[in-house]
């Protein structure tokens, strides 16, 4: 959510009010209720997921290289496995039931392994031997990373707070809220069976009004914000549907969706790219909102002349070079997420259509493409509510505000005009003006019919 303000918003009216709790309550009441009837019972599934390794932390106290013994020769185009790294590596077991002991393992070779020196804090696995069970290997696993990654997430809270102050705090608020609502209702709810599609409909809109009033705080604005989300969620969950049915995508388009059907096979994979759709969209949608909002809101505190229309037309205006850069952000991180996957197809052989259709491809392009239609959406949609809401407020505040003995305004025009028309007189004595010559107010002063705008 970038959009951040640091005066709050003027309180709407009771009427305007009344109308948003009557629109807002009973959405988060029933989006409530669906969420206990969906939350999973009885724990979670046990899948096949293969033994469980024993891991244990180590240090790396000594490495030892040594040449490594020669290959039977290979047939000609056989791609190479790992660099040629052996020898062995001593570690000193920090934890479980041989702590403290030295242990020794082969140097990590192959493709990814880790590579290690001295003072390096690794994971340890140890593998009993087919041919003996009595004995067993060690193995380096993976570096351990636990306190980079402490250290990076106190950063970034720090940063966060220090920017945001409190609106930083309720931000990482609505964060942790988020993983808390993800990883105890939508993951496990998916795992039990459930459908994805409503689950992740269900688990969008709680983190949606959990993160937006906690972190916007409970205004008009905010519920605006809300609304504007809910409804261009459910758009993009219909579009997502009609899309995926229309490409015949089966949701087997990546090698983790392969993995999970291997595990888990009874998981709805073409539900699960549904509910990938809807869980990804929400971070761009809300943010899209929350800044419609605010700018209809900012506009009409500026210019309380403007009607309706006009406050629409121009905070549309806002969201089109908002739009224009955000699908740009949704085409890249989808990219990003799949560059290994672009890569590969650079080296496929296959014309350019049969690549662009086939199902691990077209699934991203269809992902990408339902989620800037929903954030378009989102724009006219949320625009229109504020308009609504800020006009009806502002109407109500006036009405409610005008008496007969209220003190007289200053007429914007002039006081416009005032300021930009040019000085001609000035003081020579208390009471008396001075006149200044034409020609130097012509040279200190554009006229007043020639724009100012610098041209693109």
């Amino acid at each position: 959510m970038a959009a951040d303000h640091s005066h709050p918003a003027p309180s709407a009216p009771p009427r305007v009010r009344r109308i948003l709790v009557v629109t807002v309550v009973p959405l988060f009441v029933a989006t409530v209720l669906a969420a206990v009837l969906l939350w999973p019972r009885g724990g979670s599934p046990q899948t096949d997921g293969g033994a469980d390794v024993p891991r244990y932390p180590g240090t790396v106290t000594r490495v030892v290289s040594e040449p490594c013994p020669p290959v039977p020769s290979a047939p000609e185009g056989t791609p190479r496995v790992g660099d040629g790294r052996c020898g062995t590596v001593d570690v000193l077991v920090d934890d479980g039931p041989t702590a403290g002991q030295q242990v020794r393992t082969p140097v990590p070779d192959g493709p990814g392994a880790p590579r290690v020196e001295v003072g390096d804090e690794v994971i340890l696995v140890e593998l009993a031997d087919p041919t003996d069970p009595t004995t067993s290997n060690w193995n380096i696993a993976e570096h351990q990373r636990g306190t980079p990654m402490v250290w990076l997430a106190v950063i970034f809270a720090a940063a966060i707070v220090a920017f945001g102050r409190w609106r930083g705090l309720a931000a990482l608020a609505g964060l942790a809220a988020s993983f808390a609502i993800l990883l105890t209702f939508v993951l496990p709810g998916i795992s039990a069976g459930g459908s994805p599609l409503l689950v992740a409909v269900v688990g969008a809109a709680l983190i949606m009004f959990v993160v937006l009033y906690l972190t916007h705080g409970v205004t008009a604005q905010t519920s605006v914000a809300v609304l504007g989300t809910l409804g261009s969620l459910v758009l993009t969950g219909v579009l997502a549907t009609i899309a995926t049915a229309a490409t015949h995508l089966t949701g087997f388009g990546s090698e983790d969706a392969t993995t999970l059907s291997m595990f888990q096979g009874d998981v709805d994979l073409h539900g699960l790219l549904l509910a990938g759709i809807i869980i990804g969209s929400l971070g761009v949608l809300d943010d899209v909102t929350v800044t419609q909002a605010a700018t209809v809101t900012e506009l009409a505190n500026a210019n309380p002349g403007l009607t309706r229309l006009q406050l629409y037309r121009a905070a549309t205006r806002v969201g089109r070079a908002h739009i224009a850069s955000t699908v740009n952000t949704i085409v890249l991180a989808y990219a990003g997420a799949s560059l290994p996957l672009l890569l590969l197809l650079t080296a496929d052989a296959r014309p350019i259509g049969q690549i662009l259709t086939s199902e691990f491809l077209a699934q991203e392009i269809v992902r990408s493409a339902v989620a800037t239609l929903g954030l378009i959406a989102a724009v006219p949609l949320t625009t229109g509510l504020a308009a609504v809401v800020t006009a009806a407020g502002r109407s109500a505040a006036t009405a409610s505000t005008d008496a007969p003995a209220s003190r007289p305004q200053p007429d914007r025009s002039e006081a416009l005009a005032a300021l930009i028309s040019p000085r001609t007189a000035g003081t020579d004595e208390p009471g008396q003006k001075r006149a200044t010559p034409p020609s130097e107010a012509t040279d200190r002063w554009p006229e007043s019919n020639r724009s100012t705008d610098t041209a693109w």
